[in-house]
């Protein structure tokens, strides 16, 4: 399947990714981390943190144990989630083309979730502070969850929320664990890559990627209807 095809099916709902999808985050937290590490005199560098996008909180502190004693990864979490705060509570930028995507899906009576690998807490505070949360019918968390992306728990709950069939989702991700999570819950992703390039492999599992929402849109606006097939 090409890429860049269209959506070929009336979707029944849309469902987002949040951090680095909808919200420039990614980027913040990478600067915070790269700062907090600094802070501390920690030989970490950007790899690790680009491993953590698209993975829930706990498993990236499991990826710090891997490489730091316990007392130095305590450290390295307050430092950064210091620093994270407050750009959050302030509220980070959107991303192009995600408010104008919101209205059209919203004026053609789309059902629209947010699924995001974040806890709750945190979800509902940027999704506010950036005036997203009123867009959406639901909002599915890593807190909602036991197994995270890249199993489909999570986005099969969201569909199950919103009661439409998963066949009949689309799902607008950034990252690869959540493209993985899509395809694994049977719905249509489309990949609009933030930090993380999609390699060989990931274009070879066949979905669709672009470079920008204002894209995205452009695959799924000839599939909307006034409502789903």
């Amino acid at each position: 399947m090409s890429e860049h095809m269209p959506v070929a099916f009336a979707p029944a709902a849309v469902l987002f990714d949040m951090d680095g999808l909808m919200i420039e985050s990614e980027r913040a937290l990478l600067q915070c981390w790269r700062q907090a590490s600094q802070r501390l005199g920690l030989a970490l560098d950007d790899e690790l943190w680009l491993s953590f996008v698209g993975l829930p909180d706990r498993t990236c502190v499991e990826l710090l144990r891997a490489r730091l004693p316990e007392p130095q990864v305590q450290a390295l979490l307050q430092h950064c989630h210091a620093r994270y705060d407050v750009q959050v509570e302030a509220g980070l930028p959107l991303k192009p083309g995600v408010l104008e995507l919101l209205a059209l899906l919203a004026q053609r009576g789309l059902p629209r979730a947010v699924v995001t690998s974040t806890r709750r807490e945190r979800a509902l505070q940027k999704l506010q502070r950036c005036g997203l949360l009123a867009h959406f019918d639901t909002v599915v968390t890593g807190s909602d969850v036991v197994h995270a992306k890249p199993a489909p728990d999570i986005y099969l709950l969201a569909a199950q929320r919103l009661g439409v069939a998963p066949s009949q989702c689309v799902v607008l991700e950034d990252s690869v664990p959540g493209v993985r999570a899509a395809l694994a819950a049977g719905m249509t992703p489309i990949q609009v890559p933030d930090l993380v390039m999609p390699d060989a492999a990931v274009r070879a599992l066949g979905h669709r990627i672009v470079d920008s929402l204002l894209q995205a849109r452009a695959l799924l606006e000839p599939a909307l209807t006034t409502g789903p097939c």
